[in-house]
């Protein structure tokens, strides 16, 4: 059985004092002569390889693996043999093709980070990986995690993780696999993994200590070698080729100007710090919450107007910022704040993309762009108005990752708070930051200081009046029972069975009603059963989904979207706007009869 942050003995340190001995010293003899003293002394030394102890495991139920990786409550992961199965079985699916390879490794802060490190780094050595790349104490933002891959074209990452869900001893604990290109990993693996997990029986682990991932800098163990690096240094790399940061530096320094950034205690607190006041110059006061927590400071790390109150409350306060934005616990996501204002993360790839040409990567012109099938269609408007190609993918942001290796996708988003580009495989809180300061910057530029600031409401309006608005809205019902989820989808195709084109339904007239399928255009993989979902004849939609990110229960999610092209509205509360709707989907599902739910847990 393993411990996390047991301590092997032994072989190990011997094995690594053995390390600057040749292989073949046993067959060395004394010789005779210069000549042959030379010669013995230039010799190359071959580093021992590392010694392995194969430990005998057991299969685990439960260990199916997702797009976003496994995910449970911590304490589950720190069962016995729990993580090393799931990682052993990560390495048995990709098989002979990890031997000799570089393994990137990192996560989000949250507790048993480090001990989980341990296990997965001497797992990574014994079975056969040449070296490991860590962030310093573990931490490796997710959109940093892909970054790293791609600047320096190693074969892969492990993120531990759960995302936007709580962390601690009582919270949630997670891991996934990114590949070469810094994607998520595609079903082809992921299934795979599954399919080890129900038959993995050894572990193979080297026998090497615990390594110090304090210390920056490399470590031999045998053959195999760690190194610890800033988990900042390739992203911000990353962001200064996307980026114009001498200009966002010179905005920034206005005095009329004034942002708050919310890290929640989360992974991107040093990030924040580093690239917004190192880099850019702001205020050390522009980073709330900049600590990060093992449990998030007993917080959600979910940026959205429930979890993120605080920093709502300052932006709607007296003398509030002019911009304000939050990322979560792995900082793949993000929220936007004007003074007193909500971009929905649908409106804001919409309005990122509108302004892409503020952001010197994107000056040659946007390849096309995609969302999600949940997402509004906001960003469809745009895409039609640029002329550009657009995507409706399902959930799941390997399907932009494939887009955008064609060369098809520039800019893509998901109406769960991620937004990205195609500089990195992976959304990026940050990133979706810097763009909305480089349109800020942009539509500044001429307004002198202590002139009328062009603010977020301000760029939001200017996008409506060419373009109209999609008012949208998302109800999360978390920890539902599973079996009254399940009714509650039941109901829902029951009635999408029983609707066809023309069905009225209450002020609405349907148009099509379906279960969402995607067909690749790239690879030609086919995803079925994405989201139920009405579709009405003015562009209204209803759409529910059961969300697969929790470690408990089950999340429904029910999105609800309504278009106007009156100016007369668009200022209009979207709860007010889409109140008619809203009572039309919770009747058909009838939500609350069936879950005991009067009320969602979150509303976006």
């Amino acid at each position: 059985m393993l411990h996390s942050g047991s301590r092997l003995t032994g072989a190990s340190n011997r094995s690594a004092n053995r390390s600057c001995i040749p292989s073949n010293a046993q067959h060395l003899r004394p010789v005779r002569g210069a000549q042959q003293q030379q010669q013995a002394r230039q010799a190359p030394l071959v580093a021992m390889a590392t010694a392995v102890k194969e430990l005998p495991t057991q299969p685990i139920e439960g260990q199916k693996t997702g797009t976003s990786g496994l995910r449970k409550k911590t304490n589950v992961f720190m069962g016995p043999n729990y993580l090393a199965n799931w990682v052993q079985s990560l390495f048995n699916a990709l098989g002979a093709e990890i031997k000799g390879k570089t393994l990137c490794l990192g996560g989000d802060g949250r507790y048993f980070g480090k001990e989980a490190s341990q296990i997965i780094i001497k797992l990574a050595a014994g079975n056969g990986f040449s070296k490991v790349v860590v962030g310093q104490n573990a931490i490796m933002a997710t959109p940093a995690m892909s970054a790293l891959i791609r600047r320096k074209k190693h074969y892969g990452g492990i993120i531990m993780s759960a995302s936007h869900n709580p962390g601690g001893p009582e919270g949630d604990f997670g891991i996934k696999f990114n590949y070469t290109s810094g994607e998520p990993a595609p079903e082809s693996i992921t299934d795979k993994i599954y399919g080890e997990t129900q038959k993995v029986s050894t572990l193979k682990m080297a026998d090497m200590p615990d390594v110090d991932l304090n210390k920056i800098g490399s470590s031999k163990f045998g053959d195999f070698e760690l190194e610890v690096i800033d988990p900042v240094e390739d992203y911000m790399a990353q962001l200064k080729e996307v980026f114009d940061f001498e200009a966002l530096k010179k905005f920034v320094a206005r005095k009329d100007f004034k942002m708050i950034f919310d890290a929640m205690h989360a992974v991107t607190g040093p990030y924040a710090t580093r690239i917004l006041v190192q880099e850019l110059g702001a205020p050390a006061s522009t980073v709330k919450d900049g600590v990060s927590s093992p449990d998030f400071n007993g917080g959600h790390p979910d940026p959205n107007l429930t979890y993120a109150k605080e920093l709502v409350d300052i932006m709607w306060g007296a003398n509030a910022p002019t911009f304000g934005a939050a990322s979560d616990g792995d900082g793949d996501r993000n929220m936007i704040l004007g003074n007193g204002f909500f971009v929905t993360p649908s409106d804001s790839v919409a309005m990122i993309a509108a302004n892409a040409s503020c952001i010197p990567y994107f000056k040659g012109g946007l390849k096309g762009v995609a969302r999600s099938m949940p997402t509004s269609a906001a960003l469809d408007r745009v895409a039609k108005g640029l002329n550009l190609p657009y995507f409706e993918t399902p959930t799941g942001w390997k399907f932009f990752c494939n887009l955008m290796d064609a060369g098809k996708c520039s800019i893509c988003g998901e109406e769960s708070f991620g937004t990205g580009g195609d500089h990195i495989r992976e959304k990026d809180g940050l990133f979706a930051v810097l763009a909305w300061l480089s349109i800020l910057a942009a539509k500044n530029a001429n307004v002198p200081e202590g002139g009328k600031v062009v603010g977020v409401k301000d760029v939001a309006l200017e996008h409506w009046n060419k373009f109209g608005r999609n008012f949208f809205s998302r109800y999360d019902y978390e920890e539902v029972a599973t079996d009254a989820a399940n009714k509650v989808m039941a109901q829902v195709a029951d009635v999408i069975s029983k609707s066809p084109k023309g069905t009225k339904m209450g002020d609405f007239t349907l148009d099509f009603a379906d279960n969402f399928e995607y067909v690749d255009p790239i690879d030609g993989s086919k995803a079925s059963k994405q989201g139920l979902r009405f579709v009405f004849t003015d562009g209204s939609r209803i759409i529910f989904r059961l969300s697969g990110t929790g470690s408990s229960g089950a999340t429904i999610r029910m999105y609800i979207e309504q278009y106007s092209n009156d100016p007369a509205k668009y200022e209009e509360d979207a709860q007010k706007a889409l109140a008619p709707i809203i009572k039309l989907a919770l009747e058909l599902s009838q939500l609350p009869q069936l879950t005991g739910r009067d009320k969602p847990t979150v509303i976006t």
